[in-house]
């Protein structure tokens, strides 16, 4: 086919309006029409780049945006979108179906996010020495062998050999080809699955928050990346972001999404930009009134840039709705989220000289420093009850081998020199005193991880996945006594806008009176596996602190919520239901802050079930925003590039991390210009 001018678009949508199911189902589930009348052009070719990101609050539907761009969801009518350029010569017959020529890289566990038939079955797989027959390598998942008795179909020509190695080298992934895929860390796997799309030689590429998870070393070296990619159009790119991610400065247009799952603004960046500021402005001023679909404080940091030499630009609304530190409410009442100004409790963490290693590889501790005039190797650490910890480090430097160690899921435990709550995974000559066990540990550690997240069993409740953090295992029978029950119960309520996908806020009663009447049917309709991501991470941060364990661990728990859930729920760790946020009543032209802490209604009334961090409790936070770490963290650790022997650095902030880029820039020497 000859085409006198441009070619089609690759997508085209007119008019369209989308569903999960079919609108004349009877089902009691809920249906939403998503994005009513929507319509959509990406080029296949262009005198002026076009790419393209797509940015919204959690439940907007950024992931669901982009599983229409691939033809997944139902259209009505269905000629409203069309796939024309696939159709032409210009496309090799292997890309002619949209799932070939489109593909997703998400990094939630439904889909675009999994390493295949290598993921391990539980968590601690990826630890053993002992390698199954399909434990296969990252070198098989980049070139899809990924098969014991593989087939090839006519036409299949494999991955370009150029290709391949342009890919590895660009995305450093050259010294982790022979490693089993269950090996990696969490950032590295990432960059996996990235390459692995790329590798497939797409049309187009939809990667859904593909910064997230990554140090800003490694986000600084793959922003120009994809940048060279995009400016080529090979493949045509697609990106979705929360509204407080920088966008890479490569970006030309935006489709910017409202929470109701409509789209709020479109088109070239500036003309979408310009309109969001006069919508902020206007609102600030009392010129309009705040859409609840749009709301403001998502829009507080959005319009930073993402550039090759750091963060440039200030949010929309920057001066006008930043959240407030939380142990600065109150002198003093904030004593519980940030002990460690106080007396300092037992050791709960001892490690005295960790050295983690398979075969040749040392994943953790490959260092030697003079500790008292002599020379130690390995990771030397304690945490305390009561202090407030942040492990930093690149990917693969080894943090989430520290997770596991604490959380007995690696095997090492017993045989490296670590001392959890004062005692032993081994029995000790002479103490009298009995082994730890893993369900001892189990029992005193609460746990949020992207491996929970992977492993958590799909079709469990809502309810089921919280009350599981009083059980032995996922599935296992929760031990609950009324407390349990009445702490459960409250947490729901208390976030149900953010996990109940058929909340609306005009169906609640009025007034606090609800709590107690309310059967919370809905958290025992809706499963873990169809929650959004976002929602997802908030049930399993709440999973990790409802007990009040001893020790909290928060691995990348608040990545893939956008800054109103995420503060939401730091806020929910420091005061529990006693504190809530409220909007400041009166919104003068430069007040510093559009929203302030309060006492809550329950909180009044002395019916607080659930608290926040209390001074009996340690905790280690893992993130690589600065924003993520709670503003209680105090102390912190920074691990080294595994490759190097340089030792890990620790310090002391003499503040909230996310309140001074200055502090972010002793830790990582990545700043903003």
């Amino acid at each position: 086919m000859r085409f006198p001018s441009a070619p089609p678009p690759i997508i085209r949508i007119a008019n369209g309006t989308f569903y999960r199911q079919q609108p004349s189902a009877v089902s009691g589930a809920p249906n939403p029409a998503l994005f009513n009348n929507l319509s959509f052009e990406l080029p296949a070719q262009s005198k002026t780049p076009h790419n393209w990101c797509v940015v919204g609050p959690s439940l907007s539907g950024k992931t669901t945006f982009l599983q229409i761009l691939r033809g997944q969801h139902l259209s009505f009518p269905p000629t409203a979108r069309s796939f024309p350029y696939l159709s032409t010569d210009a496309v090799p017959h292997r890309l002619k179906a949209p799932a070939r020529a489109i593909q997703y890289v998400g990094f939630d566990s439904n889909g675009g996010g999994g390493l295949g038939p290598a993921t391990s079955t539980y968590l601690s797989a990826r630890y053993e020495s002992r390698r199954e027959i399909t434990d296969f390598s990252l070198r098989d998942f980049l070139l899809g062998n990924m098969e014991l008795n593989p087939s090839t179909l006519p036409g299949d020509e494999g991955v370009d050999q150029k290709l391949f190695e342009r890919v590895v080298v660009d995305l450093r992934l050259e010294s982790l080809l022979d490693l089993p895929v269950t090996f990696l860390s969490n950032g590295q796997g990432r960059r996996a699955r990235i390459a692995r799309a790329l590798l497939t030689s797409p049309e187009v590429l939809l990667l859904d928050e593909p910064f997230m998870g990554l140090d800003p070393p490694t986000v600084a070296a793959l922003s120009p990346i994809l940048g060279s990619l995009a400016e080529k159009t090979s493949p045509r790119l697609v990106l979705g972001a929360r509204p407080q991610d920088p966008l890479p400065e490569w970006v030309t247009h935006l489709v910017y999404l409202r929470t109701d799952a409509q789209i709020g603004a479109m088109g070239a960046k500036e003309t979408v930009m310009d309109g969001l500021r006069k919508y902020v402005g206007m609102v600030r001023n009392n010129d309009a009134a705040e859409d609840e679909t749009l709301p403001v404080h998502a829009l507080s940091e959005m319009g930073k840039t993402l550039t090759n030499d750091g963060i440039a630009g200030e949010g929309l609304a920057e001066d006008f709705l930043t959240s407030i530190p939380y142990d600065s409410i109150e002198k003093g009442e904030a004593s519980g989220a940030d002990a460690t100004d106080g007396a300092l409790g037992e050791v709960l963490v001892e490690m005295s000289g960790c050295r983690v290693q398979y075969g040749d590889k040392v994943a953790l501790g490959n260092w030697t420093e003079v500790r008292d005039g002599q020379p130690t190797s390995g990771l030397h650490w304690s945490v305390r009850r009561g202090e407030r910890w942040a492990v930093f480090g690149p990917n693969g430097s080894g943090k989430t081998t520290i997770v596991s160690l604490l959380c007995s899921d690696h095997p090492q435990t017993y045989s490296l020199p670590i001392r959890l709550f004062g005692r032993s995974r081994l029995p000790e000559p002479g103490s009298g005193a009995r082994p730890l066990t893993f369900w001892d540990i189990q029992s005193r550690i609460g746990h949020s991880s992207p491996e929970i997240q992977q492993h958590m069993p799909r079709n469990l409740t809502t309810r089921q996945v919280l009350e599981s953090a009083w059980a032995d295992t996922f599935r296992s029978k929760p031990k609950l006594d009324d407390v349990a029950t009445e702490q459960v119960a409250a947490t729901l309520k208390w976030f149900e806008p953010e996990l109940n996908p058929g909340f609306r806020k005009e169906m609640q009663p009025a007034g606090p009176k609800g709590r107690a009447g309310e059967p919370l049917a809905w958290a025992s309709d809706y499963m873990f596996g169809g929650l959004s991501f976002s929602a997802q991470r908030i049930l399993l941060f709440l999973r990790a602190i409802i007990k009040h364990p001893d020790i909290v661990v928060l691995d990348e728990a608040f990545g893939g919520m956008d800054e109103a859930v995420r503060d939401k729920c730091m806020l929910f760790l420091a005061f529990g239901e006693a504190k809530m946020y409220a909007p400041v009543s009166s919104r003068r032209r430069g007040s510093p802050t559009g929203v302030m802490v309060v006492a809550s209604p329950v909180a009044k009334s002395g019916r607080v079930k659930v608290q926040g961090l209390s001074d009996q409790q340690a905790l280690i936070c893992i993130s690589h925003v600065k924003e993520e770490v709670p503003d209680c963290v105090r102390e912190w650790v920074c691990l080294p590039e595994s490759s190097t022997s340089q030792p890990a650095r620790f310090g002391r902030l003499d503040g909230p991390l996310r309140t001074d880029s200055k502090r972010w820039s002793e830790i990582w020497g990545v700043g903003r210009v």
